[in-house]
C-alpha cells in the first residue's frame, strides 16, 4: 500500500461520526509542497468545518485526537486555520526501506480489487505507413497497460485496426486503374500508400461533390488526423481528369467488397498481409505487443444485428432513410446505417463493445484516442448504456496533437505527415551522435564498442521519443523537439537513463555484487538530510503509479521519476558511498542507490522503455 493510501485509511476512522462522506475529504491529504510543513498534509479541516459550521481549528484538532498514526508518524501538528500537518517517523521509513529493498516488486502491493481492463489503442489505418499521428495512442495505449499489469488487474490489450473501411476502397480502384506493376512487386506497402495517396488528393480535388463529403465522412475513422500528400498537383489534376466521377467509384469498389465481390476479396486478401506485417514490424521496434488484433473486418458481419436489435429495442428510429440513435443533449443523432444500407464507425464500435463485454467480461473499456473523436465516442457510450451495458467503466483516453515549431500539427518541411519509421530513425541518428560524443569524452577513454553503440542509440532514441510524449500532460499538446528530448539534462528519458547508468557504474567500480547486497545488507541509516529525502521518495513509488492510473496520465510517473532522479543526484553530491565515512554507512548508501536503480529501471519499464548498463 502507498504512503497516502495508509494515510487515507486512517484519517477514514479518524473522521467516523464526523461525516457520512468522507471520500471528498481524503483527497485533500497529499504529499507537503515544502518539508518544513512534514511530509504529507490533511488540509480538509476549513471545508468540513464550514460543512458542520464550526471552528476549522477544532475539526482538526478533533480529527488530530482519533488519528492513529502513532507507529508511522510524529505526533501531528495543527498549523493555521487548520492544516495538518505530518512528519513520518525515520524509524518506520528504514524499515519500509528495508523491506522494499529486498522485494522483487520493490514493496508495491498488488491491487486489493482488481479490475478486468480491455484497452483499445494504436489503431492505424493499415492501408498506409503509420505516421507521427499514431505515436501517443500507441505509447500511451502500451504505458497503461503495462502499470495495470503491474498492479495485478487483468488487461486484455485490442488493436482495433481500420482493414475494411472506405480506405481500402481508394486502395482498390487506385490498383486497377493506376498500379505501378513493377514498383509493387518491389515494395508492395510503399505501392499501396502511393496508389491511397493519390486517390485520396484525387477525392479531394474534387470534393464540392456531396458523394466526396460523403466519402471524406467515411475516411475521417477515430485516430486518424493525416492529409493525402505525395503526388504533384498537376499530376492529380490528370489523374483526376481520367476519373471525374471518383466517389462514386471509390464507394463503390468499397461497397463491392462489403458485398463479398471474388476479386476485390481476393485483392483485400493479398494487400493484408503485407500492410499488417509493415505495422507489425514497427511495433516490434517500439517494444509494444497486443493481446488481439481485431480489425474493422472482423465485425463485418455482426452488424445487421446490432441495428436490427437497435431498432427492435426503439433505440434507434429511421429518419430519411437512414437509421439514427438520437440522444438527449447532442444536436446531431449517431447514425447506424445510412439510407444506401452502409453502415458506419458507429455501428462497428457497438458491435464491438458487445463482443468484449460477451468474451471478456471488462470492468473497464479505455479507448486511448485523439481528443478530436470526442463527440462521437460521446454518443457511443451513450448508445451503449442504452443497450444495457450499465456496468462497465467506458473511458475516452483522449490526448492532444503533436505540434511543429510553427504551432500547427507537425509535419515535414515539405508539408506531408511524418511518418513513424523516419521519426524514429532520425530520433535513433541524433541518440548515435550523443552516445558517441559521451563515450569518447571518458576520462579513460570509449568504453563501448561500435556494436554496444549502436545498440545503446537505438535504445535511446526511441526511449526519448516515448518518453517526452508520455512526460506531457496527454490532454495538452505538444511541440516536439528532437533537442529537447534527447537532452541529457531535464525531464527526458536520456536524463533517466544516464540516472540509472550512473548509479549501476558505483557497483562497477565498487566491485559490489547488488544481488549479494540485497540479501544481506545491515540496516538503512538515514541521518543525512539527503538520506532521508531520497529514502522517502524511494517510498513514493506506489502514489505515483496510483496518481498515473487514478485518471489514465502515464506523465505522473515521469514526474516521479525526474524527482527520485534528481533526489538521488543530490544525495550522491552530498552522501560519499565508495568513500563513505564506515563501512556500514556505506553499505546503507548502496542499498539507497541499488533501490534507486531499480526503481527507475522498474519505472521506466512501466513506460515501455530500457534501461542501458553504459551510455
Amino acid at each position: 500500500m502507498s504512503i497516502v493510501l495508509d494515510l487515507k485509511d486512517r484519517f477514514r476512522r479518524a473522521l467516523a461520526g464526523l461525516t457520512d462522506g468522507p471520500d471528498e475529504w481524503l483527497e485533500m491529504i497529499r504529499q507537503s509542497q515544502d518539508p518544513k510543513f512534514g511530509d504529507y498534509q490533511a488540509n480538509f479541516a476549513m471545508g468540513l468545518g464550514k460543512r458542520l459550521g464550526r471552528p476549522p481549528r477544532q475539526v482538526a484538532a478533533e480529527v488530530v485526537g482519533r488519528l492513529d498514526v502513532a507507529e508511522m508518524c510524529r505526533p501531528p501538528e495543527i498549523a493555521g486555520p487548520g492544516f495538518i500537518n505530518l512528519r513520518l517517523r525515520d524509524e518506520w521509513l528504514v524499515e519500509r526501506l528495508a523491506a522494499a529493498a529486498g522485494h522483487e516488486r520493490l514493496g508495491v502491493a498488488p491491487a486489493a480489487r482488481p479490475r478486468t481492463y480491455v484497452i483499445d489503442f494504436s489503431a492505424p489505418n493499415v492501408a498506409k505507413p503509420m505516421h507521427v499521428g499514431h505515436i501517443r495512442s500507441t505509447v500511451l495505449g502500451d504505458a497503461l497497460c503495462r502499470m495495470l499489469r503491474f498492479l495485478g488487474h487483468r488487461v486484455t490489450s485490442d488493436n482495433h485496426v481500420g482493414d475494411w473501411g472506405t480506405q481500402f476502397g481508394m486502395i482498390l480502384y487506385g490498383y486497377k486503374h493506376f498500379l505501378d506493376a513493377a514498383a509493387y512487386r518491389a515494395n508492395p506497402v510503399q505501392e499501396l500508400a502511393r496508389l491511397y495517396r493519390l486517390v485520396r488528393q484525387m477525392a479531394d480535388a474534387a470534393s464540392s461533390d456531396e458523394n466526396d463529403a460523403s466519402l471524406a465522412a467515411g475516411l475521417a475513422r477515430r485516430g486518424d488526423g493525416s492529409e493525402a500528400e505525395g503526388d504533384s498537383p498537376v499530376f492529380v489534376e490528370q489523374k483526376l481528369g481520367q476519373s471525374p466521377n471518383i466517389a462514386q467509384a471509390v464507394l463503390a469498389e468499397t461497397a463491392k467488397l462489403h458485398a463479398g465481390d471474388p476479386e476485390n476479396h481476393r485483392l483485400w486478401q493479398e494487400f493484408m498481409p503485407y500492410c499488417r506485417e509493415e505495422i507489425e514490424r514497427l511495433y516490434r521496434r517500439l517494444d509494444v505487443r497486443f493481446d488481439h488484433t481485431l480489425g474493422e473486418s472482423f465485425y463485418n458481419d455482426l452488424l445487421p444485428e446490432v441495428v436490427d436489435d437497435l431498432l427492435r429495442r426503439g433505440i434507434a428510429r429511421t429518419s430519411d432513410g437512414a437509421v439514427c440513435v438520437f440522444l438527449e443533449g447532442e444536436a446531431a443523432p449517431m447514425i447506424v446505417r445510412k439510407k444506401d444500407g452502409a453502415f458506419l464507425y458507429a455501428t462497428t464500435d457497438l458491435a464491438t463493445i458487445r463482443y468484449r463485454m460477451e468474451q471478456w467480461r471488462p470492468d473497464a473499456i479505455l479507448y486511448v484516442v485523439d481528443h478530436r473523436q470526442g463527440l462521437h465516442f460521446r454518443q457511443l457510450f451513450a448508445a451503449a448504456r442504452r443497450l444495457g451495458y450499465q456496468d462497465v467503466e467506458l473511458a475516452h483516453v483522449s490526448f492532444g496533437t503533436v505540434l511543429g515549431n510553427d504551432g500547427r500539427p507537425f509535419r515535414t518541411r515539405e508539408g506531408d505527415t511524418v511518418g513513424l519509421e523516419g521519426l524514429l530513425d532520425e530520433a535513433v541518428r541524433r541518440a548515435a551522435a550523443i552516445v558517441a560524443a559521451n563515450d569518447d569524452a571518458k576520462p579513460d577513454g570509449p568504453e563501448l564498442s561500435p556494436e554496444e553503440r549502436s545498440r545503446v542509440a537505438e535504445s535511446v532514441g526511441i526511449a526519448a521519443l516515448k518518453y517526452a510524449d508520455l512526460s506531457q500532460n496527454r490532454t495538452s499538446d505538444y511541440v516536439f523537439s528532437y533537442d529537447k528530448m534527447l537532452a541529457m539534462n531535464g525531464n527526458t528519458a536520456t536524463y533517466m537513463q544516464y540516472a540509472y547508468a550512473r548509479v549501476r557504474s558505483i557497483f562497477s567500480k565498487g566491485h559490489v555484487d547488488a544481488e549479494t547486497l540485497r540479501n544481506g545488507s545491515g540496516p538503512i541509516v538515514l541521518e543525512a538530510p539527503a538520506e532521508r529525502a531520497l529514502g522517502l521518495e524511494l517510498l513514493r513509488f506506489a502514489e505515483a503509479l496510483d496518481l498515473a492510473l487514478a485518471d489514465y496520465r502515464p506523465s505522473q510517473l515521469t514526474t516521479y521519476l525526474f524527482e527520485l532522479a534528481n533526489r538521488y543526484f543530490t544525495f550522491y553530491e552530498q552522501c560519499p558511498v565508495l568513500k563513505a565515512e564506515t563501512p556500514a554507512l556505506g553499505e546503507s548508501r548502496l542499498v539507497l542507490c541499488d533501490l534507486t536503480a531499480r526503481t527507475i529501471q522498474k519505472g521506466l519499464e512501466l513506460l515501455g522503455i530500457r534501461v542501458v548498463e553504459r551510455m
